[in-house]
C-alpha cells in the first residue's frame, strides 16, 4: 500500500455480502466529511465500498489479514477496513477488531458489537480505526498507535479489552470481548447477523399449513369448548409447547445443530456459541410467526364466528376474551400444524431463512470438512 499523499487518504470498506454491505453503505454515506473532521489535520477522505466474500473458506485470522494485505496492493488503497458477520476467535477470545499500522488494515468483527444499535457503533469503530490509521501512516511512528481510546469499541459497562498479539501476526493491536458479558454481546450479534425476521417468509410451505390448520380450527366446535374449558396455565402450557416442538424441529430436521469433531475446550466453545445462536434465532422467528398466526386467526374468528352458535355449543357469550382466548388456543395448535408441514421444506430453504450468507457457507465448510453430505 502507497503512502497517502497530495492530502487525500483512500479508504476501502471491504465488506462481506449481506449485512456487512448494508453497514458499510449506511457508513460510507457521512464518513469523508467526518472523518475530515476528526482527524485534524486538513485531509480529505475518499470511501469506496467494496462488497465480497474475502472470509470465504476461512477464519484464520492471519489468513485474512494476508487477503486484506494483498487487496489492498492490488488495487493501491491506503487503508483497508473489512467488516464480517462471522464470528471470529483469537486465543479463545471473541475479536473485535485487529489494527495493522504497519499496513493500515482494520479487521471488525460485527457480532463482537453486539445486537443493539449495531450501524452506530459500527459506523463509531470504522471511523476512529481509520483516524488511528491515517495518523500513524502520515506520522510513520509506529510507536504512535500503541494507546488508541478505547471508546470507540466498548461503552463503560462492555467487556472489551486489549487481546494477545503474537510477535509474528501482522495485526499489531487487537481488541477482544470476554467473560458473560461478552459471550452474550457475541450472541445477541450473531442473532442479529442471522436476522431471524426473514425466517417466517423464507419458511411458504410451513406458513402454508399453519394458515390452513388455524382456519380449520377456528371453525371447529371441539376446539371452542376445549378453549373455554382450560385454564390460563394450560394455554400457556399449550403455547410453550407448540413453540418448542416447531422450534425442535426445524433444528433436527434441517440439521441446524451444529457438531465439531475437535476435542478441545475451544471447539467445543464454539460449538456452543453456535448452536445457542441457532436457538434464538430460530426460537424468534417462531414467535414472531406464533404472534402472527394469532392476531390473523382473531380476524378470521371476527369474521366468520356467530355468537349464538358459539354459545349454543359452549354455552358461553360470545365477548372479546372468548374471541381472544380461542385466537390464542388457535395458534398453539396452528403452530404444531406448521410444524409438519415444514417437513416439506428442503433443508437448504430452511437454513438460507435462519442463517446469514456467511454463516450458510461456514456450515457448508465444516460439513465438507466432516465428511457429510448436505441434505437437499
Amino acid at each position: 500500500m502507497r503512502v497517502p499523499s497530495q492530502g487525500v487518504t483512500v479508504v476501502a470498506l471491504l465488506a462481506d455480502p449481506d449485512a456487512p454491505t448494508d453497514i458499510a453503505q449506511g457508513i460510507a454515506q457521512t464518513m469523508p466529511d467526518r472523518l475530515a473532521e476528526k482527524s485534524g489535520q486538513k485531509r480529505r477522505f475518499d470511501v469506496e465500498v467494496v462488497s465480497e466474500p474475502f472470509t470465504s473458506g476461512t477464519e484464520d485470522l492471519a489468513t485474512l489479514m494476508c487477503r486484506m494485505i494483498d487487496r489492498g496492493s492490488a488495487e493501491n488503497w491506503d487503508i483497508v477496513v473489512a467488516l464480517t458477520d462471522l464470528p471470529l476467535h483469537s486465543h479463545g477470545r471473541k475479536l473485535v477488531v485487529d489494527l495493522s499500522h504497519e499496513h493500515g488494515l482494520a479487521l471488525l468483527s460485527l457480532p463482537s458489537l453486539g445486537g443493539l444499535r449495531l450501524q452506530r457503533k459500527a459506523r463509531r469503530a470504522v471511523e476512529e480505526a481509520v483516524v488511528s490509521l491515517a495518523g500513524s501512516r502520515t506520522v510513520g511512528e509506529e510507536g504512535a498507535h500503541r494507546d488508541p481510546p478505547l471508546g470507540p469499541f466498548a461503552g463503560p459497562l462492555a467487556p472489551i479489552r486489549p487481546g494477545q498479539v503474537d510477535d509474528e501476526e501482522a495485526a499489531d493491536l487487537r481488541y477482544v470481548v470476554s467473560g458473560p458479558r461478552g459471550y452474550l454481546r457475541v450472541l445477541g450479534g450473531m442473532v442479529r447477523a442471522n436476522r431471524p425476521w426473514r425466517l417466517v417468509p423464507g419458511l411458504s410451505k410451513a406458513l402454508a399449513a399453519a394458515l390452513a390448520t388455524g382456519a380449520i380450527a377456528t371453525v371447529n366446535s371441539t376446539v371452542w369448548s376445549l378453549s373455554e374449558a382450560l385454564s390460563m396455565p394450560r394455554l400457556v402450557i399449550a403455547m410453550i409447547g407448540s413453540v418448542a416442538l416447531m422450534i425442535g424441529w426445524l433444528i433436527v430436521d434441517a440439521n441446524l445443530w451444529h457438531r465439531t469433531g475437535e476435542i478441545s475446550p475451544e471447539a467445543r466453545k464454539r460449538a456452543v456459541l453456535y448452536n445457542a445462536s441457532t436457538v434464538v434465532t430460530v426460537g424468534i422467528g417462531v414467535l414472531v410467526c406464533y404472534v402472527g398466526l394469532m392476531l390473523i386467526n382473531l380476524v378470521w374468528a371476527l369474521f366468520i364466528l356467530n355468537g349464538q352458535v358459539f354459545a349454543n355449543m359452549t354455552r358461553t357469550p360470545l365477548h372479546a376474551t372468548e374471541y381472544w382466548t380461542l385466537s390464542w388456543f388457535v395458534a398453539s395448535i396452528a403452530t404444531v400444524g406448521g410444524a409438519l408441514g415444514s417437513g416439506f421444506e428442503s433443508d437448504e430453504a430452511i437454513r438460507a431463512a435462519a442463517y446469514s450468507k456467511r454463516e450458510q457457507e461456514r456450515r457448508r465448510i465444516v460439513q465438507r470438512d466432516d465428511g457429510e453430505q448436505p441434505s437437499e
